[in-house]
């Protein structure tokens, strides 16, 4: 009677341990799983940040490699004067390029309004781009400038009302006049132009002066 107790107890134990061995096996299978599962997420994404950042590089790359060439139908006026004074100017172009100029400069920001010729030529002095429209392009084209603008630094944009053509960039002594927001030239000379070469007095600031009315940012 004791040897059967003992072979049943030996059967349930070994019933036991084959069922916790078991149990164990699920566990690190349940744990492959899950680990295995977590690092394919972690893979895909280190792949599509890695992918983001090589694309973006490579943007960069050609964003810099196209603002080292000559921009098509950029207009050249090297001998703009640039006095101080406070009486209003007479501007050979339209929109300004540079010239005698107020002592303030305009801050650098979007307006929806336009903004004092004199004050935001200093500004362009100083290395900021004016790019200027044509307030009858619609809001659709608008909101493109807009979003070109973005957070960029020493950029002015505003309405410039019977400008020639729908929109201007303009830097000192530089002018581009495009017929749309979507034209890729404009983020070229953005990117050339915007504290660029032509700068009268690199570093100097785009704030602390003259906010006219109709700031948006």
């Amino acid at each position: 009677m004791n040897k059967k107790r003992s072979q049943e107890n030996q059967d349930r134990q070994a019933r036991l341990a084959a069922i916790q061995a078991q149990q164990r096996a699920g566990e690190r299978k349940r744990s492959a799983l899950i680990f295995g599962g977590i690092g394919a997420v972690i893979l895909a994404i280190i792949i599509a940040v890695t992918l983001v950042i090589v694309n973006q590089v490579q943007v960069n790359r050609d964003r810099e490699a196209a603002a080292a060439e000559p921009i098509q139908d950029v207009q050249e006026f090297p001998d703009v004067t640039f006095n101080h004074v406070e009486a209003p100017v007479q501007y050979e172009q339209s929109p300004p390029v540079g010239g005698d100029h107020n002592p303030v400069w305009t801050n650098c920001g979007v307006y929806t309004e336009p903004i004092p010729n004199e004050n935001s030529v200093h500004s362009m002095e100083h290395g900021a781009v004016w790019v200027t429209y044509n307030p009858d392009i619609g809001q659709a084209e608008i909101d493109k400038l807009t979003d070109l603008v973005g957070s960029r630094s020493y950029v002015l944009l505003s309405p410039f009302p019977g400008l020639d053509s729908p929109v201007a960039a303009s830097a000192w002594g530089l002018q581009l006049k495009v017929d749309s927001a979507d034209d890729e030239r404009l983020t070229t000379f953005l990117d050339k132009y915007i504290q660029g070469e032509q700068t009268r007095e690199p570093g100097a600031a785009c704030s602390g002066g003259l906010t006219p009315a109709g700031r948006a940012s």
